[in-house]
C-alpha cells in the first residue's frame, strides 16, 4: 500500500471518510519509515522531488553530543536507547527517533573538576591532558571556571558510572544524524522519574 499525507485521504471532523475525487498523485506520496536503528552506520539516499536528497539512515552509532553547562560538543557513541515517549515498542527494538532518551559514554567530556568513574584512577595520558601547561588567556578562562563549578548530584553519578543520558534533537532518519544535548537540571529529573516508573510497570 503506498503511503500518502494528502489532506483528502483522512477522516472529516465529524469521522466520516470522504469519497476519492481523483487517484494519488505522484506529488502525493509519502515515503515509508525507515526505523533508524543502532548499529554500524548505514545509509540510503532518496531522491526528492526538485532534485534535493534526503538521507535515510537505517543504522546509526555516533553522533555529536553538546554539554550546554561546559559549552563543548564531543563525538561519542550511542550505547542503548532507554526511553521514548510515543512508544514503548520502540525501546525494545532499539529504534532512534526525534526526541528519544539514549545513553552514551562519558569518556570525551572534561569539566573545570575532573570527573571520572567511580574507582577509577586518571591513566598518565588522562592526568597530563588536565595537567597540561596552557596559555595565560586559556589559563584564566579555567580558573574562572573552577571558582563557580557546581554540578548537579545526579549528573556527577552519571559520569561516576561512565554512562550520560541524552536527548536526540533532530530526526535521523530524515536528516541523517543523530545530534543531541546531554540532560542536567529539571529536565534530567523529569525523564528519570518517567524512566523509572516505566520499569516499575
Amino acid at each position: 500500500m503506498v503511503i500518502s499525507q494528502d489532506n483528502w485521504l483522512k477522516c472529516c471532523k465529524t469521522g466520516g471518510k470522504r469519497k476519492p475525487c481523483h487517484q494519488k498523485q505522484k506529488y502525493e506520496l509519502g515515503c515509508h519509515v525507515c526505523s533508524t536503528k543502532t548499529g554500524p552506520l548505514r545509509i540510503h539516499t532518496v531522491c526528492m522531488r526538485g532534485g534535493s536528497k534526503k538521507y535515510c539512515v537505517l543504522r546509526l552509532d555516533m553522533g555529536n553530543f553538546s554539554w550546554g553547562l561546559e559549552c563543548c560538543t564531543h563525538k561519542t557513541r550511542i550505547t542503548d536507547v532507554i526511553y521514548s515517549a510515543s512508544n514503548n515498542e520502540l525501546v525494545h527494538t532499539k529504534i532512534l527517533v526525534k526526541n528519544c532518551i539514549v545513553l552514551t559514554g562519558s569518556t570525551p567530556y572534561h569539566y573545570a573538576v575532573p570527573l571520572s568513574k567511580k574507582g577509577v584512577t586518571l591513566t598518565p595520558e588522562g592526568e597530563e591532558m588536565l595537567n597540561k601547561k596552557q596559555s595565560k588567556k586559556v589559563q584564566k578562562k579555567y580558573d574562572g571556571r573552577k571558582k563557580n563549578a557546581t554540578i548537579s548530584s545526579l549528573l556527577e553519578e552519571q559520569f561516576q558510572q561512565g554512562k550520560i543520558l541524552v536527548c536526540i534533537a533532530p530526526r535521523p532518519g530524515q536528516c541523517g544524524r543523530a545530534d543531541s544535548y546531554i540532560l542536567e537540571g529539571e529536565e534530567l529529573e523529569v525523564y528519570l522519574r518517567k524512566i523509572k516508573a516505566q520499569k516499575g510497570k
